[in-house]
């Protein structure tokens, strides 16, 4: 199981880079104006192309901070969950606050799984 933890907590944390990548790298990109339901007038928004920078950088660190846990740390167990339930409620945030619950499903999905299975790893 901790083989199975590690693999979707790397999967979680390349979701992340790659939503750090949207929304500060690709800010005004035709995909990030798609993912994010968004027109390229709306990206195009210098004020709003600065808060998606802001975002992303947030997000990147999410990533790091999975990675980090998995590398540099022995026991990531609490750490890993504290991090998965913070994604948790982001997504649930973001998909009441835009009624896109699409949302949680594509931000959250994993780190419920990841959750889960830490918690059952955790009452072993």
């Amino acid at each position: 199981m901790n083989l199975l933890i590690i693999a979707l907590s790397t999967l979680v944390a390349l979701e992340f880079f790659f939503i750090m990548y949207l929304e500060t790298f690709a800010t005004k990109s035709s995909r990030t104006a798609k993912t994010f339901s968004m027109s390229k007038d709306d990206l195009a928004n210098e004020k709003i192309n600065t808060l998606l920078k802001n975002q992303g950088i947030y997000n990147g660190l999410i990533g790091v901070g999975i990675f980090y846990l998995l590398i540099f740390t022995q026991n990531y167990n609490g750490g890993l969950l504290a991090i998965m339930f913070y994604i948790i409620l982001v997504a649930l945030y973001g998909a009441f606050s835009s009624g896109n619950k699409a949302i949680f499903f594509k931000q959250g999905s994993l780190a419920v799984i990841v959750a889960v299975l830490l918690l059952i790893q955790m009452m072993m």
